[in-house]
């Protein structure tokens, strides 16, 4: 957008009362951003023998008393002054970045230090919140306030968190920080005020982008990922009784905030008065219960759309695109239950989704019509593409499995001990396989899409004796590769948990190898767990 074109829509809105009569046009940065690349990383590698230096000055007068607290001080506030200053040496703009950063950092050492961690996180927060309001950058602001976020977390946590109901505890410091940007958000809303919704604007996109991932990372590892980069993926609810008292405020709660991201978009949205609307609305509300952390997720987004914030919207999408594929790691329910639910959700989207393409909307104006061409069967060839695609891809996953269950050598691997307190955990078993010291502390990861393998041999029975770690030396007449997966922790072979109906432990206890089936190229696939005579469990 040129300039001309700016002061132009600047004038009718100061005409039309939505900014004030002294609002004008920022000027444009007139330095090349090469030279405030150089300049910045100049002033990085100033600071840090500066500090050095600073620190083994005062290191006694920084480290106990007041002084913690006097040099914290002195340092942001003449950082803050310095970045608010209008003509400064792009040098000196620039050392102020990482000044803001020691003045912080010691005064977070000495709150942290003479104060409970609820109380310092609480006011280090508050003085993140501060400094955002001085500074007049806004990308600045947007760190602040994913900081202040973070620290919410630690405010909103017991000192004394420990076992499964720290998950709990966590869920509610996320929504604590959620609550209090959507209430921040409400009150500046309403009080129509130029000057802090410009502060806000920076300020919650930081905190709310760090709110969606927390409530994503607690979910758990979402669909696929885990078998990529390893973990069992079980979030916080899976750590949880499906039937406890915890359970039930987490779901009830996060039914009806998406209640409420529903409500909220039929209100700002008239055109979502609609059969079709209501009907997708119900579906998300229902998997809101069945996903704790989603109903924030959705309300956030609803919010966020309605003010036309795209980019937040977009990150709310993708966020609650990750909740959602969480779901197959949930341990609250059977994998046949959860592919139903999941497959008769996504079914009944696409029947909406049918319906809505099919059925024009209520008279359009031929404005709108002109403006806003519709091309129903594009969108329906394309929806049709989609499914086909999506079809495809599943269907040809489920065709390599099952081959290489068909095809594949079948290999026995003997377990080895774990943890007993982390055996078993609901309704799935920790898995632990015996491979060579080389591969277990391997920190190795995917170079040029590769994994690594291991050199197996084979008995009479199948059982696999696990050599070494393959280097691309020749194999000899009886060894076999087998391509190593990410686990916790390590590498490890396929999958380093293995998950069964709910009550049926006792069954699964007596385990003592893991059934493989293995192709020719490695690639194996975890298909049982046998006794320690072999025998079927």
């Amino acid at each position: 957008m040129n300039n001309e074109r700016l002061d132009q829509i600047l004038e009718a809105a100061k005409a039309a009362g939505v900014l004030p009569a002294h609002a004008f046009r920022p000027s444009q940065e007139e330095r090349p951003w090469p030279v405030v690349l150089l300049t910045a990383l100049g002033a990085w590698l100033a600071v840090a023998p500066l500090l050095v230096m600073v620190e083994l000055l005062l290191r006694d007068f920084i480290s106990r008393g007041i002084g913690t607290y006097s040099v914290g001080v002195l340092v942001l506030v003449g950082a803050v002054a310095v970045l608010r200053a209008e003509r400064v040496p792009l040098f000196v703009e620039q050392l102020a970045v990482p000044a803001l950063l020691v003045g912080g950092g010691t005064l977070g050492f000495g709150l942290f230090r003479d104060l409970s961690t609820q109380v310092a996180a609480a006011n280090l927060a508050l003085i993140a919140c501060a400094v955002a309001c001085l500074l007049p950058r806004p990308w600045l602001r947007v760190l602040l306030g994913a900081l202040a976020s973070g620290l919410v977390v630690a405010v909103f946590m017991p000192s004394s968190a420990a076992g499964s109901g720290i998950m709990f505890d966590f869920w509610v410091a996320w929504h604590a920080g959620f609550v209090i940007w959507l209430l921040a958000h409400s009150l500046l809303d309403k009080r129509k005020d130029m000057r802090l919704a410009e502060i806000f604007e920076s300020l919650g996109a930081g905190w709310v982008l760090v709110t969606l991932t927390g409530l994503a990372f607690w979910s758990g590892m979402t669909f696929l990922l885990g078998a990529t980069i390893g973990g069992n993926g079980a979030g916080g609810l899976g750590t949880l009784q499906s039937q406890s008292w915890q359970a039930a405020i987490m779901r009830g709660t996060s039914l009806a905030l998406a209640v409420c991201a529903a409500a909220w978009l039929a209100h700002r949205w008239p055109s979502a008065h609609r059969g079709w609307c209501a009907a997708g609305a119900l579906i998300l509300i229902g998997l809101s219960w069945l996903m704790p952390s989603l109903g924030a997720v959705f309300l956030i987004l609803a919010t966020c759309a309605s003010g036309k914030r795209w980019r937040l919207a977009s990150a709310a999408g993708l966020a609650s695109a990750w909740i959602l594929g969480s779901f197959y790691y949930q341990l609250a329910f059977p994998l046949a239950t959860k592919a139903i639910l999941l497959a008769g959700a996504g079914a009944m989207f696409g029947a909406i989704s049918w319906l809505a393409l099919r059925r024009p909307p209520n008279r359009p104006s031929q404005e709108v019509a002109a403006k806003f061409p519709t091309d129903s069967g594009n969108s329906r060839s394309a929806l049709a593409l989609c499914t086909v695609a999506v079809l495809a891809v599943a269907n040809v996953g489920i065709w390599q499995k099952q081959d290489l269950i068909a095809h594949g050598a079948p290999v026995f691997v003997e377990l080895a001990p774990v943890d007993p307190r982390s055996l078993m955990q609901g309704d799935y078993m920790r898995l632990n396989f015996k491979l060579p010291e080389a591969a277990q502390a391997s920190s190795s990861r995917v170079v040029g899409g590769h994994r690594p393998h291991v050199v197996a041999t084979r008995d009479s029975r199948g059982i696999a004796s696990i050599r070494r770690l393959h280097d691309g030396s020749p194999l000899g007449p009886d060894d076999m590769l087998i391509e190593l997966t990410p686990g916790t922790g390590g590498w490890t072979l396929v999958s380093d948990a293995w998950y069964f109906q709910e009550g049926q432990a006792e069954r699964w206890s007596r385990a003592k190898y893991g059934e493989f089936r293995v192709g020719k190229d490695g690639q194996a696939l975890l298909v049982g767990l046998r006794g320690p005579m072999l025998d079927a469990l």
